[in-house]
């Protein structure tokens, strides 16, 4: 969690490229709601850049921001480790196979519901 934050901080301070791949593992670990709200940011800012950006993430806040998500499952172990659904967090949403579709529909429902609609959005 921190390191890989000091390392992302540091790869930030460069120039981007736009031909940057970016991995990060569970990146909010660790991290304040308000906090997960500012690396959305900043990974937004990678993207526009032309960078490409794949997490892996159990949080919903970063999930339904994705552009594009491949759901394993349906369990871990051995009882996982196929795709359960794959797509836009609307499409994985309607995977009744998914539980990350599952929980993943319960929060684009509530925020269709409330004002201000999603809080940042990967696009590019």
């Amino acid at each position: 969690g921190e390191a890989q934050r000091v390392k992302l901080a540091t790869e930030l301070s460069r120039r981007s490229n736009g031909k940057t791949l970016y991995i990060l593992d569970e990146p909010t670990t660790g991290l304040h709601t308000a906090d997960i709200h500012k690396l959305l940011q900043v990974l937004q800012r990678l993207v526009e850049n032309g960078d490409t950006v794949l997490v892996i993430e159990h949080n919903l806040d970063v999930i339904k921001t994705a552009d594009y998500i491949i759901d394993m499952g349906p369990e871990g172990g051995d009882k996982g480790g196929r795709i359960v659904a794959a797509g836009t967090p609307e499409e994985v949403a309607a995977v009744e196979e998914s539980y990350t579709g599952w929980f993943l529909k319960k929060v684009l429902e509530r925020e269709k519901d409330e004002p201000g609609g999603k809080t940042a959005a990967f696009t590019g």
